[in-house]
């Protein structure tokens, strides 16, 4: 068989990270240990660290408290035969936070999440990614590490900052761009696409429940890298 020299299964697997919206969460039953597997949201911290907002009441969140290794698998939700798409299963351990950037993403990312997310019995988890593995088709299975998986963020301090307000300005005054980024170069259909997250890596698109991701050809650290990076994606965009 020939080597399939077009498949990135790094950029695949980061892909279906920051796209993914919702995942199935498996962790291990206090007390006996068998496992058990539940249905969460998902967000993405800057470097792609899943984020997820628990209550304590839920079983997931009292297996969590007592044994925190889980795994976290999340697909492209294609139509047809889900085992004809990609997915992604993450090993590692979850941990609460109380970083207020995981707040601010998540929400971003679940805005309906607002509704409870001050509630007493709520509070933000991060998995500590320890591997994954990539199924992605035939003759693409790969497992990667972490350092594979997750972004690099650590010469992109400013752009991270940044983020927030980014996001804002590219809503308020570039929505035009965004919806041709998502519809000519992503080659999704039309609609009220916003800008919900950006790192060195890409910017994350949502309209609905719908979330896409844009990668960059070169990796931007900064806010004015970002521009130039977004203005020549805007006129290829233009040039259809």
């Amino acid at each position: 068989m020939k080597p399939d020299t077009g498949f990135d299964p790094q950029r695949a697997a980061k892909k279906l990270l920051r796209e993914a919206r919702t995942g199935a969460l498996a962790t291990l039953m206090a007390g006996t240990g068998d496992p058990y597997c539940s249905l969460v949201n998902v967000a993405t911290a800057a470097d792609g660290a899943p984020l997820l907002l628990l209550s304590q009441l839920a079983v997931h969140t009292k297996n969590i408290l007592a044994d925190p290794r889980v795994s976290l698998m999340v697909d492209e939700r294609k139509p047809g035969d889900p085992l004809e798409g990609a997915r992604i299963m993450l090993m590692g351990t979850a941990a609460r936070t109380d970083d207020p950037e995981a707040r601010r993403r998540y929400l971003a990312r679940q805005p309906e999440a607002a509704a409870f997310v001050d509630f007493k019995d709520f509070a933000f988890y991060r998995i500590a990614i320890k591997g994954a593995h990539l199924v992605a088709g035939f003759g693409r299975i790969v497992d990667l590490t972490v350092e594979q998986l997750l972004t690099d963020v650590r010469s992109a301090e400013g752009l991270i900052a940044a983020e927030a307000d980014i996001c804002a300005h590219m809503n308020e005054d570039h929505a035009d761009a965004l919806r041709l980024y998502a519809t000519r170069l992503l080659g999704a259909e039309d609609g009220a696409w916003r800008c919900v997250g950006c790192d060195p890596e890409g910017l994350e698109l949502q309209c609905g429940r719908t979330a896409l991701r844009l990668p960059f050809a070169q990796p931007v650290h900064s806010p004015s890298e970002l521009r130039q990076t977004l203005k020549r994606l805007a006129v290829a965009a233009r040039a259809g």
